[in-house]
């Protein structure tokens, strides 16, 4: 190969432009990993770092300069202006004897109103670490009795709904005390106004309680007509000791990816243990002249 062709292929692999936004995210690693050079004083971790931040940087330089095309699809993307992210902030762990707990405390970034991001935050924070303190006052009480037994907590989160709208966290507690029984908490978020979504906000007036409690109680006839094995105590049934009459009017509640809304119980709320925390699917058109409009429930 000649000199000029070697200059040539040198020129055009110069020229390649690296886009914008993977030029960005190059600056900021580089720059964050400056930071933490100089926050760390053990220089094995130094080295570390850098040189990760450095090997990520020659790759996704390699990935544009080795592929045009890459090049060309990483321009086209749209800049997003902040992405909204669930990730575990703290978890509470006991494993010993017949002693078992696991609590993960979940944490919301990147809501640009920053007062509803730390009040859920700090609900989550708290929520956790009250059900912490109390497993511990349990085990400490039941070794005073003498009494011994399996005790244990499962808490965690789970993200049901994550659209360009919406955004709905559901937080679980299972408790295990011979039996166990599990209860959910959901939060849904208008991530384009950065609001809080309720249940009574959806409506005009406290008329969708009863509409929507007569909704479930007729799926709930639906399911036990259509399958035996289902069961759950509603108003009728002789043998039911607390039968579902209707929702509250702060009634677990979520939105689901196709904009309906979804109700929420407990487990035993209105059934056995064997249904678990049964949800159900309310129809848009049973309560579409009852909604305030129609932009979150479709």
């Amino acid at each position: 190969m000649d000199n000029r062709k070697l200059e040539q292929l040198k020129q055009e692999y110069i020229d390649i432009q690296i886009p914008e936004e993977l030029e960005f995210v190059v600056r900021r690693s580089i720059i964050q990993g400056r930071k933490n050079m100089k926050k760390k004083n053990n220089i094995k971790k130094i080295k570390i770092v850098s040189g990760s931040i450095a090997a990520s940087v020659a790759l996704l330089i390699a990935g544009v300069n080795t592929s045009p095309v890459m090049a060309q699809n990483l321009s086209n993307l749209p800049v997003v202006g902040g992405i909204i992210k669930v990730l575990t902030f703290r978890e509470y762990k006991v494993d010993e004897n017949n002693y078992n707990a696991d609590i993960k405390v979940p944490e919301i970034q990147g809501l640009e109103n920053e007062e509803l991001q730390n009040s859920l935050n700090e609900k989550y924070l708290n929520e956790g670490k009250e059900l912490y303190d109390q497993f511990m006052e349990d085990i400490e009480d039941l070794e005073k009795d003498g009494e011994g037994g399996h005790l244990g907590i499962d808490n965690g989160y789970i993200v049901k709904t994550d659209t360009d709208k919406i955004l709905s966290i559901g937080r679980y507690v299972v408790n295990t005390v011979g039996s166990s029984s599990t209860t959910f908490k959901y939060d849904t978020i208008d991530k384009e106004k950065q609001i809080l979504i309720t249940l009574p906000s959806l409506f005009k007036d406290g008329t969708y309680v009863d509409i929507i409690s007569d909704n479930i109680k007729s799926q709930m006839k639906e399911q036990m007509k259509s399958d035996e094995s289902i069961l759950y105590w509603i108003e009728g049934d002789e043998e039911a000791i607390d039968p579902f009459e209707k929702i509250s009017s702060e009634q677990s509640f979520y939105i689901n990816d196709e904009g309906k809304l979804v109700i929420s119980f407990d487990k035993y709320e209105v059934a056995p243990g064997s249904t678990g925390t049964p949800e159900f699917v309310i129809p848009t058109e049973t309560i579409s002249e009852l909604l305030v409009g129609n932009e979150y429930i479709k």
